[in-house]
């Protein structure tokens, strides 16, 4: 069984692991708690062939519980605990852990003699997730990719045992499951604050206490309205950004304000990173998510279907589905193009793709063209229903930006088929659990927002919500 924590300790014991603000544990003190966990675990019933859920916010106490957990041998479930109780119940039907541990303690899991029911999954981790249909699935991960993905990031952006991260992103999300594995693989330390705040990470960046943070385009965003032209102390060697697509003028105004940030393109199922472009090649091209990791294959078809294939890809599904073809590719859903020196540009996703009148917009396309109006923060573009043109283009956009103002500035910038026929106002864009985006709750709003269906006239009032 591979045990993360081990290289760890035997490297550097007494370096610090983690710190929480209140406690530090080192190596050694972070793999005693592990065993702790793990002998509780198993008196609880935890074993090879069973499955150990784990609803805990990013902390110490889940740090030592999840290496806990893994050392079991058991299969590993981190769940999101802000998830509804239907989402909840829904997950553990399907996962029938043996043992369940949230923010009250350790219990048995639910279901009866359900909860001993074997489970057969080729992999060592599963995350529930949405994936690209929106619809809940267990998508397995094992210990050997999670390993290949982080010398994979170690060598792209130059990762040392000297590192310290900020790490708020659930491990529940790939992004936060793989920061806090990497840790171990690689002997650098975290700063836990449990979720997200954004006066942590401007303490701890100020502080000189940070090296490196895991963060979404959103938060990117707070970071920057927050320390308007305050500029980054040299301890701060690189933001990674993923998990959503990073608009060019984002990354622009990032690097107009000395940031060091680093575009990152990944996904669940090939256990976080497909490829990543370090500062130094932002600088140069901010549009370019860098160069595939090593290990990892990279394909784009005729039409600009983009396809992986390498060692971190996940083995299948819970339920045994493959993801993969015969030949081990993936098809990621999202659409790509190579630049001229052979780094990686996502174009946008399939399920992004709007046809209205039988011409085909690319919802990104309208979202910059959006975000270059004065005014305009952010912007969400979604295709709603329509009797006569089959869809129709209808725009979210947060900031001070009137809508009947950015009609007319549109007509100088996109066709008319990409013109939105529907604008609103929102103090903020909806986002999922994930910081990212959540298009289907945009989309809601103008086909069953407030008081039934909207309006057709342009600019009726939005909401939005963080």
């Amino acid at each position: 069984m591979t045990d993360l924590l081990a290289d760890a300790v035997r490297r550097a014991p007494g370096a610090i692991a983690a710190d929480d603000g209140q406690r530090r544990w080192s190596w050694a003190e972070l793999d005693r708690e592990a065993r702790g966990w793990e002998a509780r675990l198993r008196d609880a019933g935890a074993r090879r062939g069973r499955a150990v859920a784990l609803a805990l916010h990013p902390g110490l106490e889940a740090l030592a519980a999840l290496h806990g957990a893994l050392r079991t041998g058991s299969l590993v479930a981190p769940l999101d605990p802000t998830l509804t109780a239907a989402e909840h119940g829904d997950a553990l039907d399907a996962l029938r852990p043996a043992v369940l541990v949230d923010g009250r303690g350790l219990h048995p899991g639910p279901g009866g003699a359900t909860a001993e029911r074997p489970v057969d999954a080729p992999g060592d981790l599963v995350l529930w997730t949405s994936g690209t249909s929106g619809r809940p699935r267990g998508v397995l991960l094992t210990l050997d990719g999670l390993r290949a993905s982080a010398e994979g990031a170690r060598l792209r952006l130059r990762l040392a045992p000297d590192d310290v991260w900020y790490a708020s992103l659930s491990p529940a999300h790939v992004g936060g499951l793989a920061l806090l594995t990497r840790a171990a693989i690689l002997g650098c330390g975290l700063h836990l604050r449990g979720r997200f705040s954004l006066d942590d990470l401007v303490a701890l960046i100020d502080a000189g206490a940070v090296t490196h943070a895991s963060l979404v385009p959103t938060m990117l965003l707070r970071l920057l309205d927050a320390r308007g032209d305050t500029p980054a102390p040299a301890t701060l060697r690189c933001l990674l950004i993923g998990g959503a697509h990073t608009p060019p003028e984002l990354a622009r105004r990032a690097l107009d304000a000395g940031l060091p940030i680093a575009l990152t393109y990944g996904m669940t199922e090939a256990s976080s990173q497909i490829a990543t472009a370090p500062p130094d090649e932002v600088a140069a091209d901010p549009t370019s998510v860098g160069r595939p990791l090593p290990g990892v294959d990279v394909e784009i078809d005729e039409e600009g279907g983009l396809r992986v294939r390498g060692v971190t890809l996940s083995p299948g599904l819970l339920g045994g589905e493959p993801l993969t073809d015969t030949d081990g590719w993936l098809e990621t859903g999202d659409v790509a193009e190579w630049t001229a020196d052979g780094r990686l540009r996502i174009v946008g996703r399939r399920s992004d793709r709007i046809v209205s009148g039988g011409v085909t917009v690319d919802a990104r396309e309208v979202e910059s063209a959006l975000r270059a109006q004065p005014g305009v923060r952010e912007a969400c573009v979604v295709g709603v229903p329509d009797a006569v043109w089959g869809e129709r283009v209808a725009a979210l956009v947060v900031g001070g930006a009137d809508p009947d103002a950015l009609e007319g500035a549109l007509r100088h910038r996109l066709s008319p088929a990409k013109r939105p026929r529907v604008i609103r106002s929102a103090e903020a864009l909806p986002l999922n659990r994930n910081g990212k985006v959540d298009r289907a709750a945009v989309r809601a709003l103008f086909t069953h927002g407030p008081g039934g269906p909207p309006s057709p006239e342009r600019g009726a009032p939005g909401h939005g919500h963080r």
